[in-house]
């Protein structure tokens, strides 16, 4: 198929998908999880042949060790597949949103809006290494009532291609709940594989709702450089953790370290450590040494490093610590390094944050009530924490099922987007023959009403 025939056939297949029932959708997202349980060991081997090829790469210097590590959909034990199948569960289990009524006013006696939430129609899905995108991303579309094009990395061609073959397998043979009208459109899910496909792609606004990259800051800005479409994401994810004057030293130490450790190649690891001049001498210390331990290099600037040596927190692993440079705050290193600055107050911090973060996810570790809150109000970000790693910024740690990506946006989706990235609404207006001039002033017309009906009286009335 040409890219303009399988833009199409989303349209079409979106159209249909409108008017499918949530019975459907959860029969298709039950026997999406059957053929991936009986196809695991098939998926595996790809997976295992697009690791093997890619290692390689890294070895030649033309992959990124990070982009490596995102390719594994194994896991020890096989934990990640069974996550991933998790998350098939997980989706199914979160109501339907398609249908609800999240406004209801009475215009007039007769004249009832109502204000409905609806999908978004196509997607377009581009994502490089992290083969399980496939999987969260089409179980989310299904769930929402959306069309799914996706464009993986090359890097996990066989994976995606055999992920993406499962798929629609499950669509096409998922059984038909009893009452059914509508057949489930077997192009609910589809996949592309070349740079021109997505090229022409990105043209057609005409057939595509909404661009979703997930992937290198150069990948997203590309995307975003080129369409018309609206594009939902973040091009950096340079988080940063302050340590304020009343930070609780246990809790910086832990929170830090995960933050910065736990997955260093995720967009919400923490890059940046900003610390009060009041406790560069104490709390920063342990949080140094911790971090040393890990494994991690300090990008340390004057104060800080000052602080690392007098207190002999180098000692035994001097080729960890680094002086800092300009470029070191901005930067999202997606490794074990993290920039360190020494600021003076609360407001020094917020102003940096503001200045060289990525409007994604930023903490501070306090115990002084206050100073969250002032952080948490000026802090222009997705997220804003208080004495939490800003690892937590994830749809399935914030109970979504799993998430289409991580928005920095000021529309539609911010954040970790689930199902209500992929919703937008439309207003259901029910009258009785009226007409707008019926309204106004003089003779013969009439005010609106412009009554609130209760939501608890017309709640599920349009879920299908």
């Amino acid at each position: 198929m040409t890219a303009e025939q399988v833009a199409r056939s989303a349209r079409e297949a979106s159209n249909v998908l409108q008017t499918v029932t949530s019975a459907q959708k959860s029969a298709v997202l039950k026997r999406i999880k059957q053929v991936l349980e009986e196809r695991r060991e098939s998926i595996v081997e790809a997976n295992r042949a697009d690791k093997e090829a890619a290692q390689k790469e890294v070895e030649a210097g033309r992959l990124s060790a990070s982009l490596f590590k995102r390719l594994d959909i194994e896991g020890a034990g096989g934990e990640k597949y069974a996550t991933l199948l998790q998350g098939v569960d997980d989706v199914d289990s979160i109501p339907d949103p398609i249908g609800q009524v999240t406004m209801a006013r009475r215009l007039d006696n007769n004249l009832d809006l109502y204000r409905v939430v609806c999908p978004v129609g196509v997607c377009l899905v581009i994502f490089e290494a992290r083969p399980e995108v496939v999987v969260n991303i089409a179980c989310l579309a299904i769930k929402s009532g959306n069309a799914a094009i996706l464009k993986g990395g090359k890097e996990a061609n066989r994976t995606n291609q055999a992920l993406a073959d499962a798929i629609q397998y499950a669509i096409a043979t998922a059984p038909a709940p009893p009452g059914t009208q509508t057949a489930f459109p077997e192009r609910a899910v589809q996949v592309v594989s070349t740079r021109d496909e997505i090229n022409s792609l990105l043209d057609m606004d005409r057939y595509v709702d909404l661009v979703i990259p997930r992937g290198s800051n150069s990948l997203v800005r590309h995307i975003q450089n080129n369409t018309r479409i609206p594009v939902l994401g973040h091009a950096d994810g340079i988080c940063s953790t302050y340590l304020d004057a009343s930070a609780d030293v246990g809790k910086a130490v832990h929170t830090v370290v995960d933050a910065k450790t736990n997955y260093p190649a995720a967009c919400n690891a923490t890059e940046t450590l900003l610390v009060h001049a009041a406790v560069v001498d104490t709390v920063f210390v342990p949080v140094a040494k911790a971090l040393l331990a890990a494994g991690v290099r300090i990008h340390a600037d004057e104060r800080s490093l000052k602080a690392i040596e007098g207190a002999g927190a180098a000692r035994e692993s001097p080729e960890l610590v680094f002086q800092a440079t300009d470029s070191d705050f901005g930067h999202e290193y997606t490794d074990l390094d993290i920039a360190v600055r020494v600021v003076d107050s609360l407001d020094a911090a917020i102003d940096h944050i503001n200045a060289h973060g990525s409007k994604h996810t930023d903490a501070i570790i306090t115990e002084d009530r206050a100073s969250a809150e002032w952080f948490m109000r000026r802090v222009d970000a997705a997220g804003v924490y208080w004495n939490a790693s800003t690892r937590f910024a994830d749809g399935f740690r914030y109970g979504f099922g799993a998430e289409i990506g991580v928005s920095t946006n000021k529309t539609h989706a911010r954040g970790p987007a689930g199902l209500e990235g992929l919703t937008i609404y439309k207003y259901r207006l029910f009258g009785d023959g009226q007409g707008a001039g019926d309204f106004g002033v003089g003779p013969g017309k009439h005010s609106f009403l412009h009554e609130d009906i209760p939501l608890e009286s017309v709640r599920g009335r349009f879920v299908l």
